[in-house]
């Protein structure tokens, strides 16, 4: 949400940024529609002091026994009660149509943020590992001999449709390992505080996290009104709304192991081969809420956590900023992190760390007191997948792969497979 002080301050400022994102100029509407309001809100006010004045009068003209003045005044203290009402709605309505115009404004690109229209436009900023050289030609995760009987779209398809997979036996104890091997790495080694979260939320939860009103179509939603969670990002954030926080008391560092679900509205067509785009999934978020001047060294601490995952697997990335066109909605600065995948011969996203700075605290009414005292403050807000549970499981398996159908598996995941360190090309662990 945008701060509407701001845009009267400096309307020009907030057109030129919204251009950076390729968006049309919005505050001559905004101001209109505020200005609009305010008037509303002024006249109410106006109406409301007429009615208090005849009011006070009422009871004098009755006292002294003039009985037309009685009823001229009591009649102007209904005619005032009535336009104060009116004006009171009129005002709200209008107060109403400016939040949803708000509400529906991406958030403006930080300074950094590189210009562009597209992802043909992100910037690689680092690049880590080095890509596996086969002696034959690799192929994608659900082509590998050991994974193919383990990794089931047929029954998936039967039971639920397209986009969803079962996950069988060897591989999807990998799978499990990945999401334990993720969450014990930020908890004991990247401080965060594990959280067990709700993957139905409400309509405020949603909302306050930016995923409505505009995205509503790319999510489910049940017949009782409740969303199941495009990533928990949504319930961890939504945690503090409401809250005035201690400065002291942050950052806060959460993160959670959720189920996903997305209706990938708009992504006919697009990796619809293998486990790489489905409907549910799982990952690991990172939320954290932080101070304003802390905010931007927060979201490197968040990429490194990330980045270190992957690094720990040996699973060779890079890393990009993404330009103005192609960051998220709520997004203020966004890095993707990209696994490479030899069976595509490029790389995939398999996380997003955003800062999303005060946008979501406003609709959240998110707040921290300032330890000098003073005003309560609107908090920083950030997102990061650490990771992309699927998204690993694919890496994993295209970068392991030998030439008989087995995988040779990351050596951090031994502990969390009784040992083991191959799939063999029977699907079974040794």
């Amino acid at each position: 949400m945008h701060d509407i002080r701001a845009i009267r301050e400096n309307p020009d400022a907030f057109d030129a940024a919204l251009a950076r994102r390729g968006d049309a100029p919005m505050s001559s509407s905004i101001l209109s529609l505020d200005s609009a309001r305010r008037a509303k809100i002024q006249s109410a006010e106006g109406a409301q002091a007429d009615q208090n004045a005849a009011s006070k009068q009422v009871g004098a003209a009755k006292a002294s026994g003039d009985e037309a003045e009685f009823e001229r005044l009591r009649a102007l203290v209904g005619e005032k009660k009535a336009e104060v009402a009116r004006m009171n709605a009129e005002a709200k309505e209008l107060d109403a149509q400016l939040t949803d115009m708000l509400a529906r404004i991406p958030n403006l690109a930080a300074d950094d943020v590189p210009q562009g229209a597209d992802e043909s436009d992100n910037v690689e900023v680092k690049r880590w590992g080095t890509q596996p050289a086969f002696d034959f030609d690799p192929v994608e995760h659900f082509e590998i001999g050991g994974v193919a009987a383990n990794m089931d779209f047929e029954t998936a398809a039967k039971t639920s449709g397209a986009r969803f997979v079962m996950l069988k036996g060897a591989v999807a104890r990998i799978h499990r390992a990945l999401a334990q091997f993720m969450i014990d790495t930020h908890v004991d080694e990247n401080g965060l505080t594990e959280i067990n979260s709700p993957v139905l939320v409400r309509d405020e939860a949603m909302y306050g996290t930016d995923k409505l009103p505009k995205f509503g179509e790319e999510s489910y939603r049940t017949e009782e009104g409740m969303w199941l969670v495009p990533t928990s990002e949504v319930p961890l954030t939504y945690s503090v709304a409401g809250e005035t926080l201690d400065a002291a008391a942050l950052p806060l560092r959460m993160a959670a192991h959720t189920l996903c679900f997305r209706s990938e509205a708009g992504s006919a067509g697009r990796d619809t081969s293998g486990m790489l785009r489905q409907h549910q999934f799982e990952k690991v978020e990172m939320v954290s809420v932080t101070l304003p001047d802390a905010s931007d060294d927060e979201q490197k601490r968040m990429l490194s956590c990330a980045e270190g995952i992957l690094e720990k697997l040996g699973i060779p990335y890079r890393t990009v900023i993404l330009c103005t066109g192609d960051m998220g909605f709520g997004a203020r600065r966004t890095f993707d992190i990209e696994a490479w995948v030899p069976g595509q011969n490029t790389y995939r996203e398999i996380s997003s760390v955003s800062t999303t700075g005060d946008f979501q605290a406003r609709r959240m009414n998110a707040r921290y007191k300032p330890e000098g005292g003073g005003k309560p403050q609107f908090v920083h807000t950030l997102n990061g997948s650490g990771l992309a549970v699927g998204r690993c499981l694919i890496a994993v398996l295209e970068n392991g792969q030998r030439a008989d159908g087995s995988v040779v598996l990351p050596e951090v995941l031994s502990a969390y497979l009784g040992g083991k360190s191959t799939l063999g090309a029977d699907g079974k662990l040794v």
